[in-house]
């Protein structure tokens, strides 16, 4: 049986004209589909908050919503080992414009994939129907109150975390949550995912949490899942740090753990 937790210490290009060596603490996990992907990164995550909850009274988590984290959410609330009432819950991104209760509203995901299933009462989830500037400093400020012990996110396919698509990420931007334009890539993702059916319908501008906010934090874990991910995953891993690539930022963690599925894997030589 293949190894589903593989760790590699060294990357490649396909040209052999680069080389990248991860940091000792980080792993990189090719798994064979989204099913494997979701399970192998969520018992990792379940080990990290129990680890923490053994030595902490709560456990401060910023979660994703978007499909690549659906299998890894099913295995984090079956889970039997985690204790849910000290967990502190936080969104990372959200679209500005959209209906309240919208289903594809980031909050909506949530609340279908994680809130509805298991009991969190300490959350706090980013509010587009208030006033911006108001909503702006009221999450910054809750965000910054303590540290982040835990990140669960992916990679768009433009390379994006959160919604710091790159025309607008900075890796040391001095605010920790800001309104951004979302560029064209980006919109396009949301219609491949199936969250919209045309372009047309997915908002130009959120509200999200900035890059230094999310590197912050004690613990990555980054799933990704599909082919429409793989140049993105190619560039995070093999290509220069750089805003052209914002995940690429990732490379620099001393703590980020990656759960790719092969399809998300395939354009690596390993």
């Amino acid at each position: 049986m293949r190894d589903t937790t593989p760790t590699h210490t060294y990357l490649t290009s396909r040209n052999n004209h680069s080389l990248y060596m991860l940091k000792p603490s980080q792993n990189i996990n090719i798994l064979s589909d989204k099913f494997k992907t979701g399970e192998v990164a969520g018992k990792a995550i379940e080990d990290c908050i129990v680890k923490l909850q053994n030595t902490q009274p709560f456990v401060r988590i910023i979660f994703a919503a978007a499909p690549s984290q659906d299998t890894m959410l099913d295995y984090l609330t079956a889970s039997t080992l985690i204790d849910w009432n000290r967990i502190k819950a936080f969104n990372m991104d959200e679209y500005i414009g959209l209906a309240p209760g919208s289903e594809q509203l980031f909050s909506s995901y949530l609340e279908r994939n994680l809130f509805s299933k298991v009991n969190i009462p300490h959350k706090r989830l980013i509010n587009p129907s208030d006033t911006i500037s108001d909503e702006l400093l009221s999450y910054s400020k809750i965000i910054q109150e303590a540290p982040i012990d835990i990140v669960c996110l992916g990679i768009g396919e433009n390379g994006h975390i959160a919604f710091n698509d790159p025309p607008v990420a900075n890796f040391k931007d001095t605010e920790s949550v800001k309104v951004v334009t979302l560029d064209h890539a980006c919109r396009t993702q949301q219609v491949n995912d199936k969250c919209f059916n045309t372009i047309e319908q997915v908002p130009k501008r959120a509200i999200t949490l900035t890059i230094p906010i999310l590197i912050n934090a004690n613990h990555l874990f980054c799933v990704v899942l599909g082919k429409n991910k793989s140049e993105a995953v190619k560039q995070t891993l093999l290509g220069p740090i750089t805003t052209a690539c914002p995940a690429s930022i990732l490379k620099e963690h001393p703590n980020c753990s990656f759960y790719f599925d092969a399809d998300a894997y395939s354009k690596i030589n390993h």
